[in-house]
């Protein structure tokens, strides 16, 4: 089981740990509730560095990310990012990832910690035609989240003062603890906050400084166990359950981030492009708990003593009193928000409501 360069950081802090795609990971520190609501109320601080960074560049770089997602990339300004799907020839999602325009003919490429070599096997099967360079460094660099409100307030604590911090979905590079790091205001839990991408060598002392500078704004770190239910309560899909290789992103519900005008052609356009015209056969849906049970992931879904469709994620929503979850169900159902709808849960049904994919006000979109 591979390990991040915090490891030992974790099991100083007494870290609970867990298998995590294929890492050794912590799950939880004190308790999930109260590092969830700690991120919700303060800030948070977590170790990320199973995700994989890859690099693209050459003169065709921009042609190149166009034929690999619906996103139109070519709008992006230098130091700004998109979120993005990969998807294959039927459409579905290969992965979910995030990309930021370094500077023309530079980008850095974020990709979930279970994809990192399944997506760089798919970057270079498809360079053939461009002059393009795919370089894997996800060895080479490690990541921490700084998440909450009070985040800004410790990265300025750090010597990063507000008005110099990058805008929500941009990214800048700069210098800390005299070691050159990346800083993007993106983030996994709904709440306002930063991703410090740095050399795997100085990540313990960045670490270990985040978490003194942030003492007096009541820093913890944070486990995967509230990451989990942090991005659940913002309805943010995760690669394994929402989303999937067979699940497309209109099925998926993430419409909102297509560029309906992109002229360039894309692997899967001609099907995404048929659902956004024609609609799916199944869609992703929000639901909250009537009956006192918790939803897990792969419990059937049923409307009317039928089987519709099944959990992808559920989980107490810690901010809200209440258990949630997300799951697809047929569409021709023709269910819609308030509905009611039951989940088999040990051989019983329990009742749920579908909700709005809005279980909490999201505060990460800041100007």
């Amino acid at each position: 089981m591979a390990r991040t360069y915090l490891y030992n950081n974790h099991i100083k802090l007494g870290a609970k740990m867990v298998d995590f795609a294929g890492w050794d990971m912590p799950v939880q520190y004190t308790s999930i509730i109260e590092e969830h609501n700690n991120v919700r109320n303060n800030a948070g601080l977590f170790d990320v560095s199973h995700m994989g960074e890859i690099f693209v560049t050459g003169k065709q770089s921009l042609e190149y990310l166009q034929m690999l997602v619906p996103q139109d990339v070519a709008k992006l300004k230098n130091e700004q990012a998109v979120y993005c799907q990969m998807t294959n020839e039927k459409g579905g999602i290969v992965d979910d990832l995030i990309i930021y325009k370094l500077e023309p003919d530079n980008y850095l490429i974020v990709v979930n910690a279970s994809r990192i070599n399944a997506d760089y096997d798919w970057f270079i099967e498809h360079t053939k035609g461009f002059e393009v360079k795919v370089e894997n460094k996800s060895d080479v660099y490690s990541m921490v989240a700084l998440q909450g409100p009070k985040s800004i307030d410790i990265l300025e604590k750090m010597g990063i003062e507000k008005s110099k911090q990058p805008k929500s979905f941009y990214i800048m590079r700069t210098k800390l603890l005299n070691c050159d790091v990346f800083i993007s205001r993106t983030g996994y839990t709904g709440e306002d906050g930063f991703e410090i991408i740095i050399q795997n060598e100085k990540v313990s002392e960045l670490w270990e400084t985040i978490l003194e500078k942030g003492k007096e704004f009541n820093i913890m770190p944070v486990g995967l166990g509230a990451r989990d239910t942090l991005r659940l309560e913002a309805a943010m899909s995760l690669y394994g359950h929402e989303l999937t290789e067979e699940t497309t992103p209109v099925e998926a519900g993430l419409t909102w981030s297509i560029d309906k005008d992109k002229k360039e052609q894309y692997i899967g356009k001609n099907v995404i492009t048929n659902q956004l015209k024609n609609g799916t056969l199944k869609k992703l849906i929000a639901f909250k708990m009537t009956d006192r049970a918790i939803a897990r992931s792969e419990y059937k879904i049923y409307s009317n003593n039928q089987e519709i469709g099944y959990v992808t994620s559920g989980s107490v929503a810690p901010s809200l009193g209440e258990n949630i979850g997300l799951g697809y169900i047929k569409t021709d159902n023709n269910l819609k928000i308030n509905d009611t709808i039951q989940l088999m849960i040990r051989n019983k049904l329990y009742n749920a409501k579908i909700s709005a994919k809005n279980f909490i006000k999201k505060h990460n979109r800041v100007n």
